[in-house]
C-alpha cells in the first residue's frame, strides 16, 4: 500500500511503501462482519461488549485470511470509539487488559500515559492496532547492513487500524498529554514469545518479553505518578 504524506504518514529516506499499513476509517470495508452486540452496526446506542468481540475475533481468525478478517472486526469496532471507550473503561495507569491470551490469538487493550514512549520492538508475529482514544506515533524500522534504520512513520488516530507484519519493527510514542488506549491483537502467544527491543541510543539489540514489558510499564507509572505529584 503506498502511502502519501500527509498528517497521518510521513515517509522516510524516499521508501514508497510501509510494513504498517494504516486502514483509515473512511477506507472501513462495507462488509458486516459483527453482530449488533459487538457495538458495530446496532446503531448509536449499542454498547461495545468485549466478550462478543473476542469471539468475532476468534471466528474470523479461522477464516482463510486471518489477518484481513480479524482487523476487519477490529476497524468495525474502533468505528466507535466512543463505545469502545465506554465497555473498556477510561484508561487510567499504563499497561495491558487482556482481554485474550491463547497460543493462537492475543488481543489486549493497551494504555500508554501521557508523552509515553516504546522502545523499537518487534513481535514475531503479525499484529493489528485500533485506537479507540487518543493517538499513537509510530515510527517503523528496518535492519539494515549498518544496522537499525528508521524508514517510515505514521500517526493513528481515533478510529485508524494498523496492520504489521511478522517482521515489522516500530517504536512507538504518545504525543499528547492525556491517554492513549488501543486494541492490539497478535497472531499468536504475545506473551510467551521471546521478542527484541533496541536501546533508543545505542540501538543495540536486546531481549525483550513479557516480564520486560511488565516492567517498562511499572517504570512509566511511576515516572508518570511522579510528573503528576509535580
Amino acid at each position: 500500500m503506498t502511502l502519501s504524506l500527509t498528517r497521518r504518514s510521513l515517509l522516510i529516506g524516499g521508501a514508497a511503501s510501509m510494513t504498517a499499513k494504516p486502514v483509515l476509517a473512511h477506507e472501513m470495508p462495507q462488509k458486516m462482519r459483527l453482530s449488533a452486540a459487538t457495538g458495530t452496526g446496532g446503531g448509536a446506542s449499542a454498547a461495545f461488549d468485549r466478550d462478543r468481540f473476542v469471539e468475532d475475533c476468534i471466528r474470523a481468525h479461522l477464516e482463510t485470511d486471518p489477518v484481513a478478517a480479524v482487523r476487519e472486526v477490529l476497524a468495525r469496532a474502533v468505528s466507535r470509539p466512543g463505545a469502545v471507550l465506554a465497555g473498556l473503561g477510561e484508561p487510567k495507569a499504563a499497561g495491558l487488559d487482556v482481554l485474550l491470551s491463547s497460543p493462537s490469538l492475543t488481543i489486549f487493550a493497551a494504555s500508554w500515559t501521557p508523552q509515553m514512549n516504546l522502545l523499537a520492538h518487534d513481535h514475531k508475529m503479525w499484529a493489528l492496532i485500533g485506537i479507540y482514544t487518543g493517538r499513537e506515533d509510530n515510527i517503523l524500522w528496518r535492519e539494515g547492513d549498518d544496522g537499525l534504520e528508521a524508514y517510515a512513520a505514521n500517526c493513528l488516530f481515533e478510529s485508524d487500524v494498523a496492520t504489521l507484519d511478522a517482521s515489522a519493527i516500530h517504536s512507538v510514542t504518545n504525543p499528547l498529554q492525556r491517554f492513549t488506549g488501543g486494541i492490539h491483537i497478535y497472531g499468536g502467544d504475545f506473551f510467551a514469545t521471546e521478542r527484541r527491543q533496541w536501546d533508543p541510543e545505542t540501538l543495540q539489540v536486546e531481549p525483550s518479553d513479557g516480564d520486560v514489558i511488565r516492567a517498562m510499564f511499572a517504570r512509566e507509572n511511576e515516572r508518570y505518578a511522579k510528573v503528576c505529584g509535580d
